[in-house]
């Protein structure tokens, strides 16, 4: 590692027409929790890392609040495997959990209909 500077990977979100058009239900949960979870182009894996966080505001929204306690073990630890995967300069392994990501958060819109 040099001394004045680092490697970085970061991942970003991908959506062609936002999380709006990829996860209606998701998205408008997160509308009515606090601004800060709208207007930003949070990626799910960013969305996966803040669970904790999400939580703790969805404590006004019940029934969205117990689907995420349902995949928050779940979420923390494919997040942490990611962040694994990317310092071990793994990316193949990283763009897998990124996929078992997406899958729980296609699980979670479908429970949110």
């Amino acid at each position: 590692m040099s001394k004045y500077m680092q490697l970085t990977v970061h991942v970003r979100s991908y959506h062609k027409k936002g999380l709006e058009a990829d996860y209606p239900k998701f998205a408008k949960a997160l509308s009515f929790l606090d601004e800060k979870w709208t207007g930003q182009d949070f990626s799910l894996f960013d969305i996966a890392g803040r669970v904790d966080r999400l939580l703790y505001d969805a404590e006004g929204n019940p029934s969205f609040r117990e689907i995420l306690l349902n995949y928050k073990d779940n979420l923390r630890n494919l997040h942490k495997a990611t962040e694994a995967h990317i310092a071990d300069w793994n990316l193949a392994g990283a763009d897998q959990t990124l996929y078992q990501i997406e899958d729980v958060f296609d699980q979670i819109e479908w429970e949110l209909g």
